[in-house]
Formats: structure tokens, C-alpha cells, sequence
């Protein structure tokens, strides 16, 4: 061994990768800082889940395998290369007898680390077949892929080449004959392909095997900051320091009313805004492609791809380096850095994204898109007035009549005549505040979801009572589309509300509503308890509050609301709702709960035309792909549990020329079957 030639390796190798570390953490710590350390427990066990065992991982059978496979062979295996680091120094280093053969705790580790050995020569072909053979359109097929897949396999097999001829030259040493070992099942098993091998050429292999190990161990620490496999290093600190605020609630923007006095910057506009763990993402992303594969603006042909907005934000990111870290210094020499809108990102991509949160529900690594766009967003909004045309009308009316439609807000409560529902106004006790939102208080066919509730609520005897024409808008469409400073006064007028009547329940027909209400306001003191209708309605009929007994023998298909289920988590009371209907069947298309595609009408969407296709692409409206994955499970009915979904699916079946299908709401399909019939 050459102890000078590995201290001039480890020293060359542990200088460029901590000469490389530090830029990288220089270029992390320019922009705001962010604050992520807080509920320290909580933060260990998800890093445990996430980024240890690997738990999202499971959703990609074979993949998923082999690469928890390769994150559990780096873990064992690190200290193996440790002692091919000491034998360097020492050929019979082997951790101060800790790891010596006979003892329990060596032979254990033999043991461990050669069946992970062989598992991970295995996992990495499943990879290069992947790359190669099938050739994933999602993945970022590159050299550098390949290269580290091939520095695996080689770092892999130059241990076994060691192992191997360490052992032959010890059985001749004690004039003992080569044999399997069960302690050492890879490594004899090359001892016994090389026993032939005359004792010269086992000494080349045996140092052959370390040094090239060594070597690529060193070679691959520092091809991690310049490449995508910057992930190994920044993957746990990433899932670690994710965001632990409600899946549903973007991030808030304080003091707003101040930033437009003192004329600071609105939203993200420039790279140097990142925070620390904004560009964090930007070092984690392992191109992977899952974000994109169920992307619904991607997979309907427009310019969104959120693989690739994280890669020309990082891209761009490492490009300005010098410039960034100058600036800062204040040596910039009048350098500015570009908007990010136009000079970096189409502003077509950050249009089509339908906040439908499934880029965050596949990433492994938990980089999130949904904030980073939307903040884009108000930068364009509040400070440069671009935006799609068609959103003036939505923020007019807004503003003007609490609602996107610009119906005069006198008319919200118009839904309920001959119901004969009280006004909180008129009864501020009441246990439960119907909450009706825009569409079902405005638009002709939401309003019957509306009455349909209003009626099973009236049916179980519930205490309930409305806003009427108290009730605004909360604000939800105006924040997802970037328009922070309407989206908060709203927000702060709806709290002042509700804080009047201090409702002990809220129920809720839209999802959107229902998110914004309890996992947004609380950034604006209002604190509530809040149901969705399809969960309410399912407890009352539990509780035989409700009793449907109305037959409706019918195949049913049930789509997932985004911000009903992805965000919240909230799958299985609508269907239960619906299993209690004597004779309805309940069916589930092929893409459906957290894998469920988005209606199209998320994040203002509703309010906007979608963006043109991309080069090469057959464009499709999003609504148009959804329906067409109801229609194949061949039902007579369609089930939502959301106005704005309803909407969408409805003028789907239409543009699908299947009128025959009928859209209706959990609430209107219960209330088919709870409600009395002439005899």
C-alpha cells in the first residue's frame, strides 16, 4: 500500500469537494432567510419516513425497490469504504479488530456488506435498463446518469475484486484451501473464480480492486455539487427542513399593505429572492421526471413542466454565480439580474399550472413547485400588472361584489328562496354556519348543490344558519392567480365576520372554500372549525341522522377534488356517502384519490382560457383528458364533491358528446335518496 499516495488522494479529493460545498452553500445563503427548524420531533420522524425508509419511493414498484436498495447500500457500505481508506494505510486495517473475521460484529457487518454488495450491482442495472432499454420519457436520459450508474457498478465490483484476491492470498499464506464462505458469500465466491491466479497477478488485482474503489468513492464525492446526484448530499437536509404548514396553505405574505408603501419588490421576481431553501429545492431535484409525468397542464400539451421549471431556475441560478455572489459584495459593477418571467421562464408556463399539488405528491425528495409559481405570479400581478386578460373581470368583481362573477352581492342568498334558512344575522347561535361560497350562491346549476345541502341539513336536524349577504368571497382565486393584496383583504373582511359570530362549525361545499377557511385564515387570526359537506353528510348518516332509502341503481364514478383530497386528505367520506345509496355503485377510474387528475379549474383557471399547447404537441383542454378517464370505467352518472369540478366535467361530457352522463354532487345524489316520495 502507499500511505503518501493516499494522503495525496484524500487530500486533493477533500479540498475541490469543500472548495465545491462552500459555493454552493455561498449561493444558498444570498437570498432571505426562511425559518425551518421549529417542531425538531416532528421534522426527525418525517425524515425518517421520507427520506430514510423511503416511503414515497413505494409508488414506483421497481424503481422504488432499487432505489431504496441504493440509498440502504450507501449506508452499509460507507464504512466498508472506510477501511479500504485504512488499508491505504495499513493492508490489514479492519477498524482495530472491530471488523476482524471471527468476531461477531465482523462477520455480522461480512455478512451485511456483501449481500448489499450484490443488491446494488443488481438495482443499478434495473436503472441502466431503464435508461438504456426502456428509455423513460420522463427521465433526463444524459452521460452523467450513465457515468454514475457505471461508477456504482465499478465501485461495486472492485470491491468484490479485492475481496476476492485478499482471500485466495490468505488461504495460501496458511496453506489452506479456498472455500465458500456463508459469512462472506460475494466475496468467496470471487476468491474461488481467482484461484487460479498466480500469486503476481492477485497482488495487481488486490490493489487494483482498492484503488479503483477509493478513486471512484473520491471521484463521485466530487462529481455530486456539479451534478444532478447533488441529491445524495441534499436530499435528507431537504425532506428535513420541508414545510410543516398544512399541505393546502401557501406561504403567507406579511405586511403587504407595508411592502407597496415603502415600494419594495412584490412576490419573486429575480433569482437573488430564493430563499435558502427555495434554492435548496433547486440543488435536490434528481430530474427524475415523476412531477411532470403527472403534471395535467404537461400531460394536455402545454409549456408547464415542472421538471424544467426547477431547472432553468437552477440552471440560471449557477450561471449567475460570480454576478450573485458580487452583487452581494456589492463589487456587482452595475449588474442586475434578469426577471425571472420572460428572461428565464415563459410566462405561458407559469399560467398553465393548475395548483393541483401533483408535482409535490410525487416528488421523493419533497421540492415544492406550488409556491414558486404562484409567487411568480404576484410578482407579475401586483407589480407589473401582466396577467391573462380574462382575470380583470374575476378581480373587478372581486373587489367590487365579493364575488368573480361580478353578480351584485345582494343576490348571494337568492339560491335559498322558499327554503326558509336563517341568517346568522338573525340567529347568532346556531351550531353550524353554512358556509355556500361563490358558485354555489351564484352560478344556476351549483345553487342546486346548494339546496341539496341546505335540505339533508334540514332533514338531520341540524342547527344551522347562513351569511347571506355577509358572506364574501374568501379570496382563494385571487391568491392562487397572484393578486396576494384582494386575496387578504378579503381575507381580513371575512375574519372580522366571523369573528362576530364565533361560529363552533363551519360546512363548506367547495373544497377551495373549505381549504382556504382552515388552513389560510389562521395566518389572519380566524381559527375555525371546518367540515367539507361531503364528511358532514357522511357523519349524519352514520350517526342514521340521514337515512337514505331511495333506490338509484346506477354505476357511479367519483372524481377527486385537488383541494379536497390532495391537499387534505380527504377521500373516503364522500364515498362512504355515497355507498349508503341503496343500489349506487361506486367506481373508480384508473387514475383517482391522490393520483387523481385535476378538473382544470384550479388555481384561477376557472376564470382564465388555458395556455396554447407547447411545439410538437397535440393540445387539450385538461377538463377534456379528465372526463375521458370517468367515461372508461363505462358509468351512467359522474360524482364530484366541488362546484368548480362539477363545472368542468359537466362542459367535459359535453365537448365529449356524452350528455346522457349526468354530473351530479354528492349532496344531490343523497338528497335523490333521502329525500321523501309521494307514495
Amino acid at each position: 500500500m502507499s500511505p503518501l499516495f493516499m494522503t495525496l488522494l484524500l487530500s486533493v479529493a477533500v479540498s475541490v469537494f469543500t472548495w465545491q460545498m462552500r459555493r454552493r452553500w455561498r449561493l444558498m445563503r444570498l437570498g432571505p432567510d426562511e425559518r425551518r427548524l421549529d417542531r425538531i420531533g416532528e421534522r426527525l420522524r418525517r425524515t425518517w419516513q421520507y427520506a430514510f425508509a423511503q416511503r414515497r419511493m413505494r409508488r414506483y414498484r421497481w424503481a422504488g425497490i432499487a432505489h431504496s436498495i441504493i440509498f440502504a447500500g450507501f449506508l452499509v457500505l460507507l464504512l466498508r469504504s472506510l477501511v479500504l481508506f485504512g488499508r491505504g494505510y495499513s493492508p490489514g486495517f479492519d477498524f482495530w479488530g472491530l471488523l476482524g473475521k471471527g468476531t461477531l460484529i465482523g462477520d455480522a457487518y461480512s455478512l451485511l456488506k456483501d449481500l448489499f454488495v450484490v443488491l446494488v450491482i443488481l438495482a443499478a442495472l434495473v436503472f441502466l435498463y431503464y435508461r438504456l432499454v426502456k428509455r423513460l420519457p420522463r427521465m433526463t436520459l444524459s452521460f452523467e446518469g450513465l457515468l454514475i450508474l457505471l461508477i456504482i457498478e465499478a465501485m461495486m465490483w472492485a470491491d468484490l475484486l479485492h475481496d476476492g484476491a485478499e482471500q485466495v492470498r490468505h488461504a495460501r499464506a496458511g496453506q489452506t484451501a479456498v472455500a465458500f464462505s456463508a459469512v462472506e458469500p460475494a466475496g468467496s465466491a470471487m476468491a474461488l473464480a481467482l484461484q487460479s491466479t498466480g500469486d503476481s497477478a492477485l497482488n495487481v488485482l488486490s490493489h487494483l480492486g482498492l484503488w479503483t474503489h477509493v478513486s471512484l468513492v473520491l471521484a463521485f464525492l466530487n462529481l455530486l455539487p456539479i451534478s444532478k446526484h447533488f441529491h445524495i448530499i441534499t436530499a435528507i437536509p431537504n425532506v428535513f427542513t420541508q414545510s410543516l404548514r398544512p399541505r393546502g396553505a401557501l406561504p403567507n405574505v406579511p405586511d403587504i399593505a407595508g411592502k407597496v408603501e415603502r415600494d419594495e419588490t412584490l412576490g419573486l421576481k429575480t433569482v437573488d429572492q430564493l430563499s435558502w431553501k427555495a434554492v435548496l429545492d433547486l440543488y435536490t431535484c434528481t430530474e427524475c421526471g415523476r412531477c411532470t409525468d403527472h403534471c395535467p397542464a404537461y400531460n394536455t400539451g402545454k409549456l408547464l413542466s415542472p421538471k424544467h421549471l426547477t431547472l432553468d431556475l437552477r440552471d440560471y441560478l449557477y450561471a449567475q454565480e460570480k454576478n450573485l455572489v458580487a452583487a452581494k459584495s456589492g463589487a456587482d459593477g452595475g449588474w442586475k439580474p434578469a426577471d425571472l418571467v420572460s428572461e428565464v421562464i415563459r410566462p405561458e408556463v407559469i399560467w398553465a399550472c393548475t395548483t393541483c399539488g401533483a408535482c409535490e405528491t410525487e416528488c421523493p425528495v419533497f421540492i415544492t413547485y406550488v409556491d414558486k409559481i404562484v409567487d411568480l405570479r404576484r410578482n407579475l400581478v401586483m407589480e407589473k400588472s401582466e396577467f391573462p386578460s380574462e382575470l380583470q373581470n374575476a378581480f373587478r368583481g372581486l373587489e367590487t361584489q365579493s364575488n368573480p362573477w361580478s353578480f351584485p352581492s345582494g343576490d348571494r342568498a337568492k339560491w335559498a328562496d322558499g327554503l326558509d334558512i336563517p341568517r346568522m344575522s338573525e340567529k347568532p347561535d346556531a351550531e353550524v354556519l353554512f358556509w355556500v361560497g361563490c358558485s354555489a350562491s351564484f352560478d344556476d346549476r351549483a345553487k342546486k348543490i346548494a339546496r341539496a345541502t341546505a335540505n339533508l341539513l334540514k332533514a338531520a336536524r341540524v342547527d344551522f344558519a347562513i351569511l347571506g349577504e355577509q358572506e364574501q368571497c374568501t379570496g382563494d382565486p385571487a391568491r392562487r392567480a397572484g393578486n396576494e393584496f384582494l386575496f387578504q383583504m378579503l381575507a381580513e373582511a371575512n375574519v372580522e365576520t366571523l369573528s362576530a359570530y364565533k361560529p363552533k362549525t363551519i360546512v363548506t361545499t367547495c373544497p377551495h372554500c373549505f381549504n382556504t377557511l382552515l388552513n389560510e385564515y389562521p395566518d389572519f387570526g380566524g381559527r375555525y372549525h371546518v367540515v367539507h359537506h361531503s364528511a358532514f353528510l357522511s357523519r349524519l348518516v352514520r350517526e342514521g341522522r340521514l337515512k337514505p332509502q331511495n333506490r338509484l341503481d346506477a354505476r357511479v364514478a367519483y372524481h377527486d377534488s385537488c383541494y379536497l383530497g390532495r391537499y387534505n386528505e380527504i377521500y373516503e367520506p364522500p364515498r362512504e356517502a355515497l355507498r349508503a345509496i341503496p343500489g349506487l355503485t361506486v367506481l373508480e377510474p384508473a387514475a383517482t384519490r391522490d393520483r387523481g387528475m385535476c378538473c382544470g379549474a384550479g388555481g384561477a383557471q376557472m376564470f382564465k382560457e388555458e395556455e396554447h399547447a407547447r411545439a410538437g404537441a397535440e393540445g387539450e383542454r385538461v377538463n377534456l383528458r379528465r372526463t375521458d378517464q370517468l367515461l372508461e370505467t363505462k358509468p351512467d352518472m359522474v360524482a364530484s364533491a366541488c362546484p368548480f369540478c362539477q363545472r368542468m366535467l359537466i362542459d367535459g361530457l359535453a365537448g365529449r358528446h356524452r350528455e346522457e352522463v349526468k354530473e351530479l354532487d354528492v349532496a344531490e345524489l343523497l338528497w335523490q335518496s333521502v329525500e321523501p316520495r309521494a307514495v
